[in-house]
């Protein structure tokens, strides 16, 4: 059974856990090459907030053909970085709970595309949680480039067991 954290602590109240690196993500999530669109998360509030990182490079498999003559990351894979963070959150959070289970996208809001990502940018993507319920948790996520807004949205996913 899912706890709800709705109940814990403020970000306020709780520290920041070391970063976590590409191979703990995988350990987290079951997303692989090509479709792992976050490198690393760091300032981890357990049940609050976290930012992921994509460093981005011209070898990503979607510049062939987005587009060839001037690559441009695709938004909607933005968003998936979006979502890709706010899960790896959300499994860390539940610890062992979280054995067996995977969190599935259910809506995206308000998503805001606002300046191209390109190769050599490093996006930082800060998710936070603006609500959950038992297994549904909805958060509001930010991507910068250089301090940057490029991209923004709410969202929703539901833990499920697979």
């Amino acid at each position: 059974m899912n706890k709800d954290t709705s109940d814990q602590k403020g970000a306020g109240d709780q520290q920041a856990v070391a970063p976590l690196n590409v191979h703990e993500i995988m350990g987290l999530l079951p997303h692989r090459y090509p479709f792992l669109m976050i490198d690393r998360l760091e300032d981890i509030i357990p049940g609050e907030s976290a930012t992921g990182i994509k460093n981005v490079t011209i070898n990503e498999p979607f510049f062939q053909g987005h587009f060839p003559a001037q690559a441009v990351m695709p938004g909607v894979l933005i968003v998936e970085a979006m979502a890709q963070s706010a899960a790896a959150l959300v499994m860390y959070t539940l610890g062992e709970e979280a054995h067996g289970k995977v969190v599935y996208f259910m809506s995206v809001d308000e998503a805001r595309f606002r300046k191209p990502v390109v190769p050599g940018d490093r996006l930082k993507i800060h998710v936070t949680r603006i609500q959950n319920r038992r297994s549904v948790w909805k958060f509001k996520g930010e991507a910068k480039v250089e301090g940057t807004l490029v991209a923004n949205a709410s969202f929703s996913a539901m833990i499920m067991g697979y």
